[in-house]
């Protein structure tokens, strides 16, 4: 019984600590990250056209992250 209040307690109060670290962050508190050249994708439009012409070129190998292949293979 012990063991199991020991566990419950270290569950909660490790989610509380999990949960505290969520917030939103604004706009202006990020900073330089908040810049354009700073994101991942810095052309997402030049991104989503490479994805496409990958995903077509690729479509009976399922392309990327697809379930089924473009052929019907799979």
């Amino acid at each position: 019984m012990k063991k199991t209040k020991r566990a419950w307690a270290a569950l909660l109060l490790g989610l509380g600590v999990w949960l505290s670290g969520c917030a939103p962050v604004a706009p202006w508190e990020r900073g330089r990250l908040a810049k354009p050249h700073m994101a991942l994708e810095p052309h997402p439009a030049l991104g989503a056209l490479r994805a496409h012409t990958y995903m077509s070129r690729e479509a009976a190998l399922a392309g990327g992250t697809a379930a089924g292949g473009g052929c019907g293979c799979y």
